[in-house]
């Protein structure tokens, strides 16, 4: 029996989706949303482990303001909420992106949880791969600057997880982030629930649910 979390290989559900995205030619972009822990890093490496070469993948993560940033404006005890990232940045970025152009290279940040900082020009996207993947908690949320994302995506997923699963993976993740187990648990019930309530109603916006059945 699956705990949810989620397996090494896609459905086959997902694969002939990602297939038909690809059949209509050209850039297509697939954007993988959900709450905090819901497994959308992990989902997106399954279709960029599926589809090779044809796939990169490019976090909103990346678009994180930076830590100092975040203190100097005062929302560095509620990171991870809309309003801690650079929605008109990643939007402009996945303006680019719908439009490569052939011997073009686009770069894109990452997020380093490690150094609690982005890192530009971590990702680059030949302007010949046909998928980009880009996934984060907001990309269906119809506010925040975060708005235009999803008239920008071709296809988009909405991970829904067991809840309880979701929270043991946020509490793991934040403590192998060196966060104590008192403090891991306190920040996935205190921030990251809020931003998951949040996030929850744009489930209806998404071409898909991936809810634990497609999971694994």
């Amino acid at each position: 029996m699956s705990d949810g979390t989620p397996t090494a290989v896609l459905a086959d559900a997902l694969v002939a989706r990602v297939q038909s995205l690809l059949a209509t030619g050209g850039r297509s972009v697939l954007g993988i949303a959900g709450p905090p822990g819901a497994g959308k890093s992990t989902l997106a490496a399954q279709v960029a482990a599926a589809f090779g070469d044809a796939c990169v993948v490019v976090p909103m993560d990346g678009f994180h303001l930076a830590q100092a940033e975040l203190e100097r404006l005062g929302r560095a005890d509620r990171k991870g909420a809309p309003d801690t990232f650079d929605a008109d940045g990643y939007v402009a970025l996945l303006r680019r992106l719908r439009a490569p152009e052939p011997g073009r290279v686009v770069y894109a940040p990452v997020y380093r949880r490690d150094l609690r900082n982005p890192v530009a020009g971590a990702v680059a996207v030949p302007g010949d791969v046909p998928l980009v993947v880009t996934e984060g908690n907001y990309l269906l949320l119809d506010a925040h600057g975060f708005a235009p994302v999803v008239g920008l995506l071709d296809e988009a997923w909405f991970v829904a997880p067991d809840d309880d699963v979701r929270l043991a993976r946020l509490v793991a993740r934040h403590e192998t982030f060196g966060k104590p187990p008192a403090a891991a648990l306190a920040w996935s019930t205190g921030p990251d629930a809020a931003n998951a309530r949040l996030v929850a109603p744009t489930a209806a916006r998404a071409d898909v649910v991936v809810g634990p059945a497609l999971l694994g």
